[in-house]
């Protein structure tokens, strides 16, 4: 059986997009045996037991993060001696600090997944990662051509989206309440929260009685409520904060529409690397109006799973949302659309895509 190391900062108990990708990977891959070597946290051992993972957790998340990073590298060495590896996963460019000189010393190949915003924030580090990985996995197109930029040779990168869980029990019959959604932290304004509220008193002038709900917390919640304040809508938005899945997907039952109007950052560099919580909302049924920028063109496709906006035009956004709050069979053929676009990225599927990649590598490595 194939052995992988995983090396990720990012892992259940976790809720970021990094860590629940990296989660319900490790889930899916049946015929691999992986050891995980990941940050600390706060329900990391009750969540590791839950899930069956061989995890070794080192540092902390409270830590300042170059020292954490230090001592997720550091154990990378001693892993390889007593796991004896066929390959190494590494999860985020931050573990190919010491991935890539072990795969040097020891002949282990690594496989490097890329997101997106790394390329932003450690261009020089990322840029180094992709073109020295045995494989890079760029979770979409847009990835792929910031790896591309960035020097990786094009015969070693392979586009592998992320999966989605698709909902255990059939689809909820979805209310007549004109309510949309939004799955998102509050901790960068290229979310477009502050466009959403922007555009609902648009939204609110044609269709009366709409509402929008927000799940997700951060330090920009509450300059959003004061916006959403001074725009007179405040009545008509609710901060939920942080929810379980549970209420999470009670949300995403009961909605006609789900929002979220991500954006390049300033420089125009990095941003939404996918999008899984596109795919989520889809797997319930449920369309969804996206930025037309980054890697939500390959979680959304215009016209059949939702409808793609300028994320910095807010009367564009209004325009989107208004057609799925007032037009019942466009949202229904949209959810639909979405429905079957999650099923194409159910995680068993993209989690043998991943194994067999892995397997791939570790076989020509060995040849």
């Amino acid at each position: 059986m194939l052995r992988v190391l995983l090396a990720t900062p990012d892992f259940p108990p976790s809720t970021g997009g990094i860590a629940v990708l990296m989660g319900n990977l490790m889930r899916s891959m049946s015929g691999v045996e992986v050891r995980v070597v990941a940050f600390g946290e706060e329900g990391a051992r009750e969540s590791d037991l839950a899930a069956g993972f061989d995890t070794r957790r080192v540092g902390s998340v409270e830590m300042r993060r170059p020292l954490a990073v230090a001592l997720l590298n550091g154990r990378l060495l001693s892993e390889i001696r007593r796991f004896r590896p066929d390959v190494i996963l590494s999860g985020h460019v931050v573990a190919s600090i010491a991935a890539l000189p072990l795969q040097r010393l020891f002949g282990i190949p690594v496989v490097q997944y890329v997101h997106a915003d790394e390329f932003r924030v450690r261009p020089r580090l990322t840029g180094r990662a992709v073109r020295s990985a045995a494989a890079t996995i760029a979770v979409s197109r847009y990835t792929r051509d910031m790896a591309l930029e960035a020097g990786a040779d094009a015969a070693k990168v392979r586009v592998i989206p992320p999966g989605v869980e698709l909902p255990s029990c059939p689809l909820a019959e979805r209310g007549e309440e004109p309510v949309f959604v939004t799955v998102a932290s509050f901790i960068s304004p290229r979310k477009g929260h502050d466009v959403i509220v922007r555009a609902l008193p648009l939204i609110r002038e044609r269709v009366p009685g709409a509402r929008w709900v927000t799940v997700g917390d951060g330090p920009l919640r509450s300059e959003i409520e004061q916006a959403a304040a001074a725009a007179g809508v405040a009545d008509a938005v609710a901060f939920l904060g942080r929810v379980d899945d549970e209420e999470r997907d009670r949300w995403l039952d009961r909605a006609r529409a789900f929002c979220m109007p991500s954006r390049l950052p300033p420089d125009g560099t990095g941003g939404e690397g996918f999008g899984i919580v596109y795919l989520e909302a889809g797997a319930h049924g449920l369309p969804v109006v996206g930025g037309r920028v980054a890697g939500a063109l390959d979680a959304v496709i215009d016209g059949e799973t939702g409808l793609l906006v300028d994320p910095t035009d807010h009367e564009e956004v209004a325009e989107a949302l208004v057609s799925l709050l007032s037009d019942r069979a466009l949202a229904d053929r949209l959810g639909a659309g979405g429905r079957e676009n999650a099923e194409a990225h159910a995680w068993p599927r993209i989690g043998a895509r991943v194994e067999a990649l892995l397997e791939e590598i570790a076989a020509a490595c060995h040849a």
